[in-house]
């Protein structure tokens, strides 16, 4: 039986798109009386350089983690999906080779992104901001969307994505294979994270999400992602069954973006970690802490 009752392994610093640092994400772990969490930023691992000398003797329990932003082209058809990766070993060249990569699409896609919104609508920005943005550690669209609001461009953040940004086809995306196999050299674990939803924005179910989930395995894929703050209980059922079924390991993460998302730390739906299925007490035995 696992010790911990409260956890929670998707969460996000301003060392990607998320808006606590390291620092301010700690003070509120501890707040809401989390054991056992993870950072998992976008392409980057920034953090598992920071977080562990934060921590001091009183904890919480810390693993590492990072989310990778995957796509691949299936019969014409695009397919997007974010792999979550556990418990590496954040030296390894491996890892490492595959977030360089991922940064520098990361980057194709920002210079690309800029150049879309002055095409289409004559959206500019100084010289200031711009050396601002590409001074990130991992520039996203959130970033890039707060910015088009200070410049009124946008009403909000979610106007500046979904009528602005995301009407740029992008091409640039590490493949899952990618991602999944440079977490293995590391001795992690990979997670499809939030299996009905893909990127976020999908909507899967049925005969469609056991599909991505089989191809997923076929690519090395060890969890799903089985607690999570947007799933309804019928939307758990269906995943927790995909993983008992494959023989998976579990997870639970509430996606925390600070004020980029209106998702409050620790919300998993998951009421005791001591008593959860038996792929995440797998998960919790197997996976490597700091």
């Amino acid at each position: 039986m696992s010790k911990y009752v409260k956890i929670d392994l998707h969460l996000h610093t301003d060392c990607s798109d998320g808006t606590d640092t390291p620092e301010e994400l700690l003070a509120k772990v501890r707040a809401a009386g989390i054991e056992l969490f993870a950072v998992t930023d976008h392409d980057t691992i920034k953090c598992t350089g920071i977080m562990p000398g934060l921590l001091g003797k009183d904890g919480p329990d810390y693993i590492n983690g990072i989310e990778f932003s995957c796509k691949e082209w299936v019969n014409g058809i695009e397919e997007k999906y974010h792999i979550l990766g556990y418990g590496f070993d954040p030296e390894n060249e491996e890892i490492n080779a595959v977030i360089r990569k991922g940064r520098s699409l990361r980057m194709q896609k920002a210079e690309k992104r800029l150049e879309f919104l002055e095409k289409e609508y004559g959206f500019t920005f100084s010289r200031e901001d711009l050396d601002a943005f590409f001074s990130m550690n991992s520039p996203a669209k959130p970033h890039l969307a707060r910015m088009m609001v200070r410049y009124r461009y946008a009403r909000d953040v979610d106007d500046a994505v979904e009528n602005y940004i995301d009407n740029m086809k992008e091409e640039f995306h590490l493949i899952p294979q990618e991602a999944i196999r440079g977490i293995l050299a590391a001795g992690g674990i990979p997670v499809l994270a939030h299996p009905p939803y893909g990127d976020g924005k999908g909507d899967f179910s049925g005969k469609v999400l056991e599909d991505r989930v089989v191809k997923l395995v076929g690519y090395g894929i060890e969890g799903l992602e089985g607690y999570y703050h947007k799933y309804s209980d019928a939307r758990r059922a269906e995943v927790l069954g995909l993983a008992e079924k494959y023989g998976l390991y579990v997870t639970a993460g509430s996606d925390y973006h600070g004020k980029t998302k209106t998702v409050p730390i620790g919300l998993t739906h998951l009421p005791d970690a001591s008593a959860g299925p038996e792929g995440l007490r797998r998960f919790l035995k197997d996976v490597r802490k700091i």
